[in-house]
């Protein structure tokens, strides 16, 4: 740790999520640290754009730029992330440096009228921008209407309030994470609508040379990490990663663990053409131990999303 350090700054974004995630991160780190723990709220290009989806202005990295340039700057010391949002090869210079014990990884169905998925009248207006959820809703209920929502966890909330859609489809952990679980009708279990790699989990990011630079805050984060988490969205990254992975690929990947350390990854490749319903889907299980071997799985099950059409559908993207 440099000795000029008065007070170790986390980069965040402004959003009321993000800010109880950095909030979070703040007590667990404030309990090991004996300097004070520090907010730096940002905008990202992400919360900026909410007419586009992510898919056509750059994908899932808007939300992290600006917070990796306050890394580089030096004008904070870690960002916390939520991982679905975290692009699958970070910029050069840079490290995920811990995961934390992850929230519910399931989608949310939210509806103010209607109790799940199957309750929708035909041409009901469902909203998400999320060419996962997209993809995996249209192949379940093709005469639904599948319309873009953007915006912070409050606004999409509002917009349904407002009579926009019928019902929106969010990540369970943001509404539990803020209080608002009474606002799920109910949950899509992942063999019927498969999460997000890393969705539900926390991910610290630092600079690659914090190691060396701040050892005190390096081994706090690590000692926060939860091995059985971290594991578990290695392996599905990993598959992320293997595909060529981006907000324009409509991939999902969850692993749950089972007896005696086996890891179970199962995911699924959709298309983005308006008329598709078809998903690719593939499944593996081994022992998993260390990040080598959740890399290997991850790697195992992109291999069967490949030959079993998942090239087609890639190189339609």
């Amino acid at each position: 740790m440099e000795a000029s350090t008065q007070a170790w700054v986390i980069a965040t974004r402004e959003s009321r999520l993000a800010l109880w995630q950095a909030e979070h991160v703040r007590a667990l780190l404030g309990a090991r640290l004996v300097e004070p723990v520090e907010l730096l709220g940002m905008t990202t290009r992400g919360d900026q754009i909410l007419d586009r989806t992510l898919s056509k202005v750059g994908g899932k990295g808007l939300f992290v730029k600006e917070l990796e340039t306050a890394l580089e700057a030096g004008d904070a010391h870690l960002a916390v992330h939520s991982l679905k949002d975290v692009p699958m090869d970070l910029p050069s210079g840079f490290v995920l440096a811990a995961v934390l014990e992850r929230e519910d990884p399931r989608d949310a169905w939210v509806s103010p009228r209607y109790a799940d998925l199957a309750a929708l009248p035909a041409g009901a207006v469902v909203g998400t921008s999320s060419l996962r959820r997209l993809s995996q809703l249209r192949a379940r209920r093709p005469d639904l209407r599948i319309e873009p929502l953007r915006g912070n966890l409050d606004t999409r909330l509002r917009k349904l309030d407002e009579g926009q859609y019928d019902a929106i489809v969010l990540a369970a952990a943001g509404l539990k994470r803020l209080g608002l679980a009474e606002r799920i009708r109910s949950v899509f279990e992942p063999d019927v609508m498969i999460p997000a790699a890393g969705q539900g989990a926390l991910g610290i990011e630092l600079r690659a040379d914090a190691p060396e630079r701040h050892p005190a805050l390096w081994a706090a984060l690590r000692a926060l990490t939860h091995e059985p988490s971290w594991l578990a969205v290695h392996a599905e990254r990993a598959v992320s990663r293997a595909l060529g992975g981006s907000c324009s690929m409509p991939l999902a990947a969850h692993a749950q663990w089972q007896a005696a350390g086996r890891l179970v990854l199962s995911a699924a490749l959709g298309s983005v053409a308006e008329a598709a319903s078809a998903l690719v889907h593939a499944e593996a299980g081994a022992a998993v131990a260390d990040t080598a071997a959740a890399e290997a799985l991850g790697l195992a099950v992109a291999q069967q999303l490949r030959q079993r059409g998942g090239d087609a559908l890639l190189a339609a993207l």
